[in-house]
């Protein structure tokens, strides 16, 4: 694509041809030439392209008004302007009616041609952002919601490379937000007001998605029955946001890669190179180093795309943003229609932000919404929970209140069984307490229960006395202790004594407790706690 754009002019006369050719030259747009309305379409349908046709009535063959019908049939956005010597009111109404942008007598006046031409290009382009808002005003809000440390340091990220022109990978697991932190980046960019358009590389057919990227011509394969734009010729000046990346077959990435390094590319069936400016923010659920190492992803596409990369946190590692989630969520369900405003209590609260959350933000807007159908403007307690998301919950509502979530599939830390998130809902890599931990001593070892009995102490006797048995401690150390710290010093003393007991075989400990390995030696290894 050319600074202005190609403009072609259909006109029988040499001197009208020769005399448009400059004036549209010398304001930097690139001109190609037809005497005959057949020549004219012929161009259009070679794949060469054009942004903007001036186009004479009265043409040797096929008329001006018939050639106007069929290049609006081949190319529906493609602004035409009628030009003529012996136009009539009449005629002009009628080039109108069939779809011309304007009409301009004979002879033609410099300032008319300008003027009409630079009002049909912005025309086109206004129409061209107008179809990338439509297909994207139900997208999400520009918003990431959380002030947890994991989402001010995103935040903070997200501000410094906004502003610059540097391409983003976005990695995160599925539901997170990446989707988000890419529409929040454009937002704060200097291309702002340009479009940002949308990819998502996975929904798209392996035949289909060269079309859908570069744009194809008409007769290019079968079902191609009218030209049309692709995404990078729609993200002109924008940015152009490839979600799941990771997807895109090997064949495509190596396009990908060449189009990515040289901003240019032809239609699929054309012959035109079309140059773009566009950034590239992409997106993956996987790992793409391992995608490398089992040669489903190429490593030069990974650099070149890994300019600046981006990490969105999981819902588990920022467990205490879910009140404000869903304090949003409310908001935008309510604002909606359909649903009453509802309550959550403190204590399901709480117990929500335990739960592992495997669909992140996107299981808990569903969840959310769910619950506000269900409640219909009641509070949602504890017991009002759905009985597989409280057979998932790590820890009980305020003390003082019953046990909610507690169940068999439950391993002997109060944790479910095959648990995703590698322990504590604050994160995989557990924060130590601050306070010393002391050594396993001789307390019991009660089954789990988070009622009111379990702020009791213990009788301390086990099978034989052993010392290596974990026990409630009687009381914990003075100063400041929250649930948080008193969580972490319990799971500390107890895996520090399974240890002891599986002889240091962390392999059997992580299957004693329900954690896999990687998980456990995050968690040993952030209490200090050394393996034998």
């Amino acid at each position: 694509m050319t600074a202005r754009g190609t403009v072609l002019v259909v006109d029988d006369e040499d001197g009208i041809r020769f005399s448009l050719k400059g004036i549209l030259e010398d304001e930097g747009f690139a001109v190609a030439e037809a005497a005959t309305g057949e020549a004219g379409l012929a161009f259009l349908e070679s794949g060469e392209g054009a942004d903007l046709v001036f186009l004479d009535i009265w043409l040797p063959g096929q008329d001006g008004l018939a050639v106007l019908e069929r290049a609006r049939e081949l190319r529906p956005e493609l602004p035409v302007i009628m030009i003529s010597g012996h136009g009539t009111i009449e005629t002009a109404v009628t080039a109108l009616k069939k779809g011309a942008f304007d009409f301009i007598e004979k002879p033609l006046s410099l300032e008319k041609v300008l003027l009409a031409a630079h009002k049909a290009m912005e025309f086109s382009q206004l129409k061209r952002e107008n179809l990338v808002l439509r297909q994207t005003l139900a997208g999400p809000e520009v918003r990431l919601t959380g002030e947890s440390p994991a989402m001010r340091d995103l935040k903070e990220q997200i501000a410094q490379v906004a502003p610059t022109d540097a391409w983003v990978l976005i990695t995160g697991e599925n539901g997170t937000g990446k989707e988000i932190a890419a529409r929040l980046l454009h937002a704060q960019s200097r291309r702002a007001d340009q479009p940002l358009v949308a990819v998502n590389c996975a929904a798209i057919p392996e035949e289909l998605i060269e079309s859908e990227l570069f744009g194809h011509e008409k007769g290019a394969f079968t079902g191609a029955d009218r030209a049309q734009m692709g995404k990078f010729e729609l993200a002109h000046n924008g940015t152009l946001f490839l979600d799941e990346i990771g997807d895109m077959s090997l064949k495509t990435q190596a396009k990908i890669l060449r189009i990515l390094q040289e901003q240019r590319f032809e239609h699929v069936g054309g012959r035109k190179t079309i140059e773009v400016d566009v950034r590239v923010i992409a997106a993956t659920n996987k790992d793409l180093p391992a995608e490398i190492r089992a040669g489903a992803f190429r490593e030069d596409l990974y650099y070149r795309l890994k300019v600046f990369p981006l990490v969105v946190p999981p819902l588990r590692d920022r467990a205490q943003d879910i009140p404000l989630l869903i304090e949003d969520f409310v908001d935008q369900l309510v604002r909606r229609g359909g649903c009453k405003r509802a309550r959550f209590s403190p204590q399901a609260l709480a117990l929500l932000a335990s739960y592992p959350w495997p669909g992140n933000v996107r299981e808990l807007k569903n969840f959310v919404e769910r619950m506000l159908i269900m409640m219909n403007g009641r509070e949602v307690t504890p017991d009002k929970l759905p009985r597989e998301v409280l057979a998932e919950c790590r820890v009980s509502a305020a003390p003082g209140h019953s046990a909610v979530g507690h169940s068999a599939g439950h391993s002997a830390g109060g944790y479910p069984a095959g648990d995703r998130s590698a322990g504590a809902p604050y994160g995989a890599d557990v924060e130590p307490p601050s306070f010393p931990i002391a050594p396993a001593a001789e307390y019991a070892a009660p089954a789990p229960s988070f009622g009111a009995q379990a702020m009791q102490p213990a009788a301390p006797s086990v099978a034989g006395g052993d010392d290596d048995d974990l026990l409630l401690p009687d009381s914990f150390p003075a100063g400041p202790l929250d649930l948080k710290e008193a969580r972490a010093a319990f799971e500390a003393r107890f895996l520090e004594a399974k240890l002891r007991e599986f002889g240091g075989n962390v392999s059997r400990l992580a299957e004693a407790v329900g954690l896999d390995r990687s998980s456990l030696y995050r968690k040993l290894k952030g209490y200090g706690i050394m393996a034998e």
